[in-house]
């Protein structure tokens, strides 16, 4: 077989393929075999019958026709090889020449056009310089982290006054549309001023007592109706307020380790200062990406761009809608897109440039904590993964994730203050971390085994095979009724 490759666009390349008669042969005898299981030939038994009777009854040409059909995706996998390029879209396939049905020679001609991944060129990333915000801890700081503390400690008080910013209510909820009952619940519990539910409801339960109502106007946030008008009805069924525990000596000793608050003070000292370096890091590695981004032309291929919004707003458990698919949302979604394209290839480049790879107990780590994220069992959501085809996929983002932490590693990292930033404990934490949580993710699924142990193999194999093909953020809510709205 003969290919040759011819570059269309930066994205895009056409493959002409000559398959010569010797090598269309195999596919031919096989096609002669399978017709001859479909075709019945008095005399005959199924599958024995010669292959010039099948001529005579279907036609040399439907058998060539067989042949080049059952053989053309190998054909194309073989030019695809042999070119060195990585396909993303589904290839377009023009037959050019056939042999003819009553000869014995000649060959089979095709050219295919399909999106491929596009080259890139590296840029020295090593010379990267961003800057930060100060690592600066404040009394404020403690305080704050002491108060959500004592927040888990908290009690919940009945009030009898009405509801203001910071008290916890119990709500009924009710939405209609066109004045017909779409969802309700009961019983929601709700803090005021979390903005968490629906836009309005803050100011909408606002100043309201027990049993009181109102209606408010406002789009829904989720289920069948999301992104639509509605009219929402919420009820007050509880007004409550949190009453925190007196910070002392007796509840340190309550809530942590130390026997005066002092001495816990000053380990939530040490906690909001490592926390400081944490979100150093996770501004560094957002802003390094926005360079590498400016940086590096990426070319964008435009079919699978278009794919790929067709697929979100009209593909299964799309987004369509009047109020939903407009032209101001759809340029969102394509930016959205268009930027996630140019990341995959930038971050993919610099792995394949630092030879970076998946382990097995990095991907059981990583499959352990993307688990409780979901609410799942690791072994339920690596089988998950398995059964849907996802598995590269997690393979893939890891060793993304890897790619930016070595490109972060060789940045020049300052703050505000002009002050340099040492984010080696932040880079090299993934790795500990790792560590850690591969003794940890080793002992759940030993744990499952003792529950389960085909399912925790399962979860293990799936890990395991998803290493090996390496080297060749929404969590659900607490309340399931607040969910819907």
């Amino acid at each position: 077989m003969k290919s040759a490759v011819e570059n269309l666009t930066p994205t895009r390349v056409k493959l002409n393929v000559e398959v010569p008669f010797e090598e269309l042969k195999p596919s031919i005898d096989e096609a002669y075999k399978t017709i001859a299981t479909q075709v019945q030939v008095p005399g005959f038994r199924k599958g024995k019958v010669p292959n010039r009777l099948i001529d005579q009854r279907v036609g040399r040409g439907y058998v060539l026709e067989t042949a080049v059909n059952d053989g053309l995706n190998g054909w194309y996998q073989a030019a695809v090889q042999e070119a060195g390029i990585s396909p993303l879209s589904r290839p377009e396939v023009e037959i050019t020449e056939v042999p003819d049905p009553a000869a014995t020679e000649g060959g089979l001609k095709f050219h295919v056009e399909v999106d491929v991944r596009p080259e890139i060129e590296l840029p020295d990333y090593s010379a990267i310089a961003v800057e930060v915000a100060a690592a600066e801890t404040a009394d404020e700081d403690i305080d704050k982290s002491l108060d959500e503390l004592r927040g888990r400690f908290g009690t919940l008080k009945t009030l009898d006054r009405p509801a203001a910013e910071g008290d916890f209510l119990s709500i009924d909820i009710a939405a209609r549309i066109d004045g017909e009952e779409v969802d309700s619940a009961s019983g929601l519990s709700y803090e005021v001023g979390a903005g968490t539910m629906l836009e309005g409801l803050d100011e909408a339960v606002t100043g309201l007592s027990v049993d009181e109502v109102t209606v408010f106007d406002t789009k829904l946030a989720g289920g069948d109706h999301a992104g639509e008008a509605a009219q929402v009805t919420v009820t007050v069924r509880s007004v409550k307020e949190r009453e925190l525990p007196v910070a002392d000596n007796d509840f340190a000793e309550l809530a942590s380790e130390f026997d005066t608050i002092a001495e816990l003070r000053e380990d939530l000292a040490k906690q909001v200062a490592e926390a400081k370096v944490v979100d150093q890091g996770v501004e560094a590695r957002d802003k390094v990406l926005d360079k590498l981004l400016e940086m590096i032309e990426v070319p964008i291929p435009e079919s699978v761009i278009a794919e790929q919004l067709e697929q979100h707003f009209n593909g299964e458990g799309g987004h369509g809608g009047e109020d939903h698919d407009t032209e101001e949302h759809r340029a969102e979604v394509r930016t959205n897109t268009e930027r996630a394209f140019r990341n995959e290839i930038i971050l993919d480049s610099i792995a394949d440039k630092e030879e970076i790879g998946v382990s097995q107990n990095e991907l059981i780590e990583y499959i352990v904590s993307s688990a409780s994220q979901y609410g799942m069992e690791p072994n339920q959501f690596a089988q998950m993964l398995d059964s849907t085809g996802q598995v590269s996929m997690i393979v893939s983002e890891v060793r993304r994730r890897k790619a930016l932490a070595a490109v972060l590693a060789q940045a020049n990292v300052t703050d505000t203050n002009g002050e340099a930033v040492d984010l080696s404990s932040f880079v090299s934490a993934g790795d500990d971390e790792a560590e850690a949580d591969d003794v940890e993710a080793n002992d759940e699924i030993e744990t499952l085994e003792a529950d389960d142990v085909d399912a925790a193999e399962d979860a293990n194999d799936a890990a395991v095979d998803a290493a090996k093909s390496a080297e060749e953020d929404a969590p659900a809510g607490d309340d399931p009724g607040a969910a819907r709205f």
